[in-house]
């Protein structure tokens, strides 16, 4: 048993301690100590999307306790670096507040971004990065985002360098291309399986390009729409009910 002192203030160093804590190999929690970056990863995912949750609903008090659970798998990350030797939590902080400063040389006077005069959010982002080409822009896009998110962000790069539609026009152009093909390969019979997905891809990625032109998000609007399903859905079954 560790003797823990109460608090009335803890910081983010507390955090990290406690995760060390359990993680002890010899004293630590028998779950905790024997997890990795691949064994959790998955939570690290579901703890962001019920942020998402709460700030969806509006819940001060779920956006406070999901954002504390978003905050320790940061924690428990960056502990299992330090074991290995890679980086610590001050070295994690330090980066992304170097990172903040460097892409606002509009606010912090000292930003080595400034004394260079880089201007511009992308700019700034593909000096720190090294980016010179479209293919680097579009190699740093993860290829673990959701699907309707990174198909967005690759339209947004390439677009950056010209490429793809020229304006709402000709991606609108492009989509009912792209809806006449989904037709004639969902109608035609001896369609293979593989070019009928190819073709509802297209489908999807030519939808996504339209709704960024608009200036949405094709992530969110999806995902409303699938909570106005729902909440259809579940308003007619309870209208459906018998009363007692």
């Amino acid at each position: 048993m560790i003797d823990w002192p109460e608090k009335e203030h803890y910081t983010a160093e507390d955090l990290v301690q406690i995760i060390r804590i359990l993680r002890d190999p010899q004293t630590g929690c028998p779950w905790d100590k024997v997890q990795t970056h691949q064994s959790i990863r998955k939570n690290f995912l579901e703890e962001t999307c019920e942020a998402l949750e709460a700030i969806d609903a509006d819940d001060p008090q779920m956006l406070r306790e999901e954002l504390g659970d978003v905050l320790m798998q940061v924690a428990f990350h960056a502990v299992l670096e330090e074991e290995q030797g890679r980086s610590t939590f001050p070295e994690i902080c330090r980066e992304v507040c170097e990172k903040l400063v460097f892409r606002h040389p509009h606010i912090f006077a000292s930003s080595a971004a400034q004394n260079a005069g880089i201007n511009g959010w992308d700019a700034l982002k593909n000096k720190e990065k090294g980016r010179r080409t479209l293919a680097d822009e579009l190699d740093t896009v993860p290829a673990t985002l959701p699907a309707l998110m990174r198909a967005q962000k690759l339209q947004k790069r390439a677009a950056g360098h010209k490429v793809g539609p020229a304006g709402e026009t000709e991606a609108l152009a492009a989509l009912r291309r792209a809806e006449e093909d989904w037709a004639a390969a969902a109608q035609a019979e001896d369609v293979p399986s593989d070019q009928a997905a190819r073709a509802a891809g297209a489908l999807l990625f030519a939808a996504v390009d339209s709704i960024r032109l608009a200036g949405l998000d094709a992530e969110e609007a999806l995902t409303f729409a699938s909570k106005a399903f729902c909440r259809t859905l579940e308003g007619g079954q309870d209208a459906a009910r018998p009363e007692h």
